[in-house]
């Protein structure tokens, strides 16, 4: 006999178990908390490992974050450089910087509107190498920390509404729905990158 059709529950799960990890990574990259804070959900579902989501978020933070550090500090010239510079949120990261060096290295994902000028700010600055790469881990595991907990507390209340250990179909179909984004967006940008190359 072949085994039932699974439902889209069972289908969505092992959706998020195989891509979950993935989303979280690029989200965590290129869209922000929010899919950071659907790792936490998935790990309090018992979809995928705590210290994965936590992991994927840090590393998807932590890596992007270096690659705009290394762009203000070697292509100080290239026009895409050039365009962050040139915004406003881009010459408040740097009073921040000149001020506070070390705790704004550890908090600017923290502050909205200056996540993606940070990181080039700093790098135009005088901050070591050395000390941004080891304050910018840091900080992506405390920013990490930060939005896995919320969605690890956050599944504990829909469990709660669900009367179970197992998530609602419809927490499935939005946690999906975002990892299905993510990875959309990912791949919209990255054509686009290829193309204008």
């Amino acid at each position: 006999m072949s085994p039932p059709p699974r439902g889209p529950g069972e289908a969505m799960e092992e959706f998020l178990t195989k891509f979950g990890a993935i989303g979280v990574f690029l989200g965590a990259a290129f869209e922000g908390q929010t899919a950071v804070v659907v790792g936490g959900l998935l790990a309090r579902q018992h979809l995928l490992p705590l210290w994965l989501m936590l992991a994927s978020a840090t590393a998807g933070s932590g890596i992007l974050d270096h690659l705009l550090f290394v762009a203000g500090r070697r292509f100080r010239s290239h026009r895409y450089v050039v365009r962050v510079s040139e915004q406003a949120a881009f010459s408040r990261a740097l009073r921040f910087i000149e001020r506070f060096p070390i705790t704004y290295i550890l908090v600017f994902r923290f502050i909205f509107g200056l996540r993606l000028a940070s990181p080039i700010a700093i790098g135009v600055s005088q901050v070591p190498t050395w000390r941004f790469t080891v304050l910018n881990l840091l900080g992506a595991a405390l920013w990490a920390a930060a939005f896995t907990a919320a969605g690890y507390l956050f599944g504990e209340t829909v469990q709660r509404i669900f009367g179970g250990r197992h998530p609602g179909r419809w927490t499935l179909v939005a946690a999906g729905a975002l990892v299905l984004a993510v990875l959309g967006v990912w791949a919209v940008r990255t054509w686009r990158a290829r193309r204008r190359a």
